[in-house]
């Protein structure tokens, strides 16, 4: 509690210098402990600076009433407080220009009340910063569900919540990088507090990001030719002839993807087309070869080459899928592609027989699409992210991207890991098309056994998608620093893997 607190009092003044008032919410637990350690810290370093700086603690032991037995350790750091002047007090200021959340830590359980809920109200909605000790208070170390609170209409919410910080200590929580996590503790830092690590004890998750690949056009020898670089098949874009609703754009995005991201070819058939309507070319991108379904089903391109099925596919994936799922020896199945197999028995039952002949498979659902396999609802889905992953790749016997808010990809009986790239940019139509095509692309490329790297390629397309909206203003025209993220723009930018 020691090291803690004084970590915490350290990471203040740094996140925020030049404060005047510091408020510490303390909870009647360990981390309450924490803050009164670093309240008491802060008030001491302002009185040896006579700088002026206010540091007010909250805690319920300055209610007369409050009986709460508190922690040894908690009781040790709220005598210290009261010992070096720490102004302790019920009420939050009524302004202040750092909040410190040591309200619960880990200590959650159950929906929050009563006077916790209004503090934390206070701390949640105030645009000043916070900075949040090991979690933000509410918030599940494991799957990231932030808890709700009773609604106080007391309490002022403005427009824009301020910065959020977040030290996480002794060691990184999975539900800090997923589900409500990444909104709610804002920049994370980490301290291990010199502790002296478990080696026998496995972690639920580990985080992935990678440096910036290396253009994969520099390391292509003068010998090299297309055909060296892996053929990826784009099977969906359901034509508006055949059903009254035109999905093309989602397999040309994809496509498009693919492209940019180093395959050698790409070949787009489109389903659902009425005889004669077959679309040629696309003109942004004529380097795309388009085969009409039955033509491509009786060529040898789903044997050969990386599929990516059912981007915008709609009801005519359907059709093909019994074939892709029985020839296809590394396949990408996005969208209307696993709808159709959670509503059919025959289909998931090709589906976990893939594994059986060592071919890979990797399922990029969004959280619908995976409660839909799981026959589940997506509530349940999102309240353990990580579970519902592994749930999935245990299931089938596949890699499982659990698109969101911190990406899961995990594959049989493994560690789940959580993507640290990516942002709200990409909520627009269109980008999870994106992202299948780069992945089909990192399955092609050539480098290795597909079928003993697939994760890791996986994860790194994962990482590159979510990285490239991570700095979109930065890659961006200056006049274009605030433009919108689209799918199209998206899939020109992405890069060869390495």
């Amino acid at each position: 509690m020691a090291r803690a607190g004084l970590a915490i009092a350290q990471l203040s003044r740094a996140v925020q210098p030049h404060a005047r008032c510091i408020w510490v919410a303390c909870g009647p637990g360990n981390n309450g402990g924490d803050g009164l350690v670093a309240a008491t810290h802060l008030h001491q370093w302002a009185q040896s600076t006579g700088n002026g700086v206010r540091v007010i603690a909250t805690h319920g032991s300055a209610d007369p009433a409050f009986s709460k037995v508190l922690p040894p350790d908690a009781q040790n750091a709220l005598a210290a407080a009261r010992t070096a002047g720490v102004l302790i007090q019920l009420e939050p200021p009524a302004q202040f220009d750092l909040g410190i959340d040591a309200l619960l830590g880990m200590g959650a359980s159950g929906p929050l009340s009563g006077v916790i809920s209004k503090t934390l109200s206070h701390l949640r909605h105030t645009s000043s910063p916070v900075l949040c000790v090991d979690l933000p208070s509410g918030l599940h170390a494991e799957t990231g569900e932030l808890q709700p609170l009773l609604a106080d209409p007391s309490i002022a919410t403005p427009h824009q919540a301020g910065p959020r910080y977040t030290l996480s200590l002794l060691t990184l929580k999975p539900g800090l990088f997923t589900n409500d996590g990444r909104d709610a503790s804002g920049k994370i830092w980490f301290d291990d507090l010199s502790a002296v690590p478990q080696p026998d004890t496995p972690p639920m998750a580990r985080l992935y990001a990678e440096a910036p690949h290396t253009t994969l056009q520099a390391r292509r020898p003068h010998s090299s030719h297309k055909g060296k670089f892996g053929d990826v098949l784009i099977l969906g874009g359901q034509s508006i002839a055949g059903s009254g609703v035109g999905m093309t754009g989602a397999a040309i995005l994809a496509a498009t993807a693919a492209l940019h991201a180093g395959a050698g070819r790409v070949f787009v058939s489109l389903l659902g087309e009425a005889p004669g309507s077959e679309i040629r070319y696309e003109p942004h991108s004529p380097e795309l070869m388009f085969r009409a379904p039955q033509r491509m089903l009786e060529s040898d391109l789903p044997d050969s080459a990386t599929v990516v099925c059912g981007c915008g596919g709609g009801e005519a994936v359907a059709a093909v899928l019994p074939s892709v799922l029985t020839r296809s020896r590394r396949l990408v199945l996005d969208a209307d592609a696993l709808n159709a197999i959670a509503k059919d028995p025959a289909l998931q039952a090709q589906l976990t027989q893939r594994s059986q002949q060592g071919w890979t498979t990797v399922l990029t659902p969004h959280p619908l699409e995976a409660a839909r396999l799981m026959e589940t609802s997506t509530a349940s889905v999102m309240r353990d992210r990580l579970a519902a992953a592994q749930t999935l790749a245990d299931r089938f016997g596949a890699i499982c991207v659990l698109k969101g808010s911190g990406t899961i990809v995990t594959q049989p009986g493994d560690t789940p890991w959580i993507n640290a790239s990516g942002n709200a940019r990409l909520a627009t139509a269109g980008t999870g098309d994106v992202l299948a095509g780069m992945i089909g692309a990192a399955l092609a490329a050539p480098g290795g056994s597909p079928e003993g790297d697939a994760r890791h390629r996986v994860a790194s397309a994962v990482f590159q998608h979510g990285k490239l909206a991570d700095s979109w203003a930065e890659t961006g025209h200056p006049c274009d620093m605030m433009a919108i993220l689209t799918a199209g723009e998206l899939a020109r930018r992405v890069r060869p893997f390495s």
